[in-house]
């Protein structure tokens, strides 16, 4: 079962529109299809180590862009959205609440987090999988990294995210200490498709979403 994180408040964005954008997003007449093997090219948070995200991945993934597309569309918050899997099995699927719980905290990841580990009615995620829309920030990642979570595949770089007034020390407070390398656990970005779908919410969302 697929649980959304919408707190007490009810939102009214169709899902089939939701679904609806994320979709349009892969038409061939903007220059996004799939690869000629179903698959989407990968490369890892820490150079040298380059695979390809198979399409249970890309699933999981389109389904944390429309929880961003959601997240904005119902006024909760910011363009970004997480879901955590176990066995091939969406647990949550959570979005961005920050502007509707007025908690600086309740990003995407940390809130998919929260969300799982109630519902499996157990602190450590260590048999499952984060995806995220965007590169987590320092917050998300430490409590990705405390969950135990054991792989995480996120869309967007973080510079998307600073591109429309997110704060630029993100990207360097991981990368300059060398905390992916360190992370006991699997970390992949997506190339190509994966990432193009995920970069293009920030792009969509720039004239809806105002944090401030």
């Amino acid at each position: 079962m697929w649980l959304f994180c919408f707190g007490w408040v009810l939102c009214s964005a169709s899902t089939d529109n939701i679904k609806g954008k994320a979709t349009a997003l892969l038409s061939p007449h903007l220059g996004i299809v799939e690869t000629r093997d179903g698959t989407i090219a990968v490369a890892s948070a820490f150079p040298g180590h380059q695979e390809a995200v198979q399409d249970r991945d890309h699933k999981f993934l389109s389904k944390a862009v429309e929880e961003a597309y959601k997240g904005v569309d119902c006024g909760h918050g910011g363009p970004f959205g997480a879901v955590v899997v176990r066995n091939d099995e969406v647990i949550v699927g959570c979005h961005n609440m920050v502007l509707n719980n007025t908690d600086p905290t309740a990003h995407a990841e940390v809130t998919a987090i929260r969300e799982a580990c109630k519902k499996l009615g157990k602190i450590e995620l260590s048999d499952c999988e984060m995806y995220a829309s965007c590169e987590p920030c320092p917050m998300c990642f430490g409590a990705v990294h405390l969950s135990r979570i054991k792989r995480l595949v996120y869309g967007a770089k973080a510079e998307a995210a600073i591109a429309i007034g997110f704060d630029d020390f993100i990207a360097d407070a991981l990368r300059g200490t060398g905390f992916y390398q360190k992370a006991n656990m699997e970390i992949k970005r997506a190339d190509g498709n994966g990432a193009l779908l995920a970069e293009q919410v920030f792009e969509n969302t720039k004239e809806k979403f105002r944090m401030y």
